[in-house]
């Protein structure tokens, strides 16, 4: 029996449990192969949490994993990239709270899938690699109506060339910003993050679980099938993507 203080209303012990799951898996996933865990937990959230608090409580959830992530792997941190992409990600994110998207989600879907596709086999272009700034106003502004922005920023990270301790140290200190941005935005245009707070605790908790879990594999991988199991999943997620703006597009 869950403690109903845990428990937001209407949301059944199956269901907590369930999401529970997910956020430490979503974590392990995150840490032993670079990228992946956010979308997973955003799909499963999409189907059991209400649409309006949807984007808002999978944002905090991910600020504490991501939090939880590079505070544990601190010491690999790139931090010349943070600064950049933290005023990037103020500008991006004040932008999508405020302006009514105009270009329909299934295509911002499908370019976005395409891009990282193309980024994967391809070197991605000198823009990305040298202006994060860009990278954290693009990625903040879409996070505010798609929520898991991580392959997009994956993308850039992985564009640093980096080793994968120093990737996955990277990557979750700057969807860290990313979020803590996007959360205070929400928190500022009124959402009521206090009714979940206790949910939102334990998801973090489970999250930071499957961090501790997925940093051993990451520690027993090397960098050559670290950076293949990336590439592969940032494939897969990317097919996916696209595959939902279609399905969107053609109705």
């Amino acid at each position: 029996m869950i403690p109903s203080l845990l428990l937001p209303d209407g949301m059944a012990d199956a269901v907590f449990a369930l999401l529970i799951g997910t956020s430490f898996a979503a974590s392990f996933i995150t840490v032993a192969f670079g990228i992946g865990g956010g979308g997973v937990l955003l799909a499963v959230m999409a189907s059991l949490v209400p649409p309006a608090a949807l984007i808002p409580t999978h944002g905090v959830i991910q600020l504490g994993s991501n939090f939880g992530r590079a505070a544990l792997t601190f010491r690999h941190i790139h931090w010349s990239v943070i600064p950049a992409f933290a005023l990037g990600s103020l500008i991006g994110a004040a932008a999508g709270g405020v302006i009514a998207v105009t270009l329909p989600p299934p295509i911002m879907q499908i370019g976005i899938g395409g891009f990282v596709i193309y980024s994967v086999f391809a070197k991605p272009p000198k823009g990305l690699r040298d202006w994060p700034a860009v990278v954290g106003a693009v990625s903040s502004f879409l996070t505010m109506f798609f929520g898991a922005t991580g392959l997009f920023v994956a993308t850039f990270t992985k564009s640093q060339d980096l080793p994968r301790h120093s990737y996955v140290a990277t990557h979750a200190t700057l969807m860290t910003v990313q979020h803590a941005v996007k959360t205070l935005t929400f928190g500022l245009l009124g959402f009521a993050f206090s009714h979940w707070g206790a949910f939102v605790l334990a998801m973090i908790a489970a999250g930071l679980l499957g961090t501790v879990a997925g940093k051993r594999v990451l520690n027993r991988i090397d960098d050559r099938r670290f950076r293949l199991a990336l590439d592969t999943i940032l494939i897969l997620l990317a097919l996916r993507l696209m595959y939902a703006g279609l399905r969107d597009l053609l109705g």
